[in-house]
């Protein structure tokens, strides 16, 4: 079977080697059929501690690695610090004309 992939936000770095991902969904009432976003929150290994909270990143499913750690992090997509920084550089020269 292939491998599952999520995407998520990290809610919390406070472990070591460890994150928290929330992951958000869209699921259809049964009855009413309206759209509502249902959260499910990850345990996920960050073997270089890497991630920060706010952090978008895709997770994978892999072995378990500890009694609630099934996910692994294969990915940064995108940082809140990342986002300042750009737009840092980008506003020095605007400042310097």
């Amino acid at each position: 079977m292939p491998k599952v992939n999520k995407v998520g936000v990290v809610k919390s770095n406070k472990m070591d080697k460890t994150v928290v991902v929330s992951v958000e969904r869209l699921v259809r009432h049964p009855l009413y059929t309206r759209a509502f976003k249902k959260t499910s929150n990850f345990t996920v290994h960050d073997e270089a501690n890497q991630c920060q909270i706010g952090d978008k990143v895709r997770i994978v499913e892999c072995r378990p690695i500890s009694r609630r750690k099934r996910w692994r992090l294969v990915e940064i997509l995108d940082s809140p610090a990342t986002r300042e920084a750009a737009a840092t550089i980008a506003a020095a020269p605007a400042e310097a004309s």
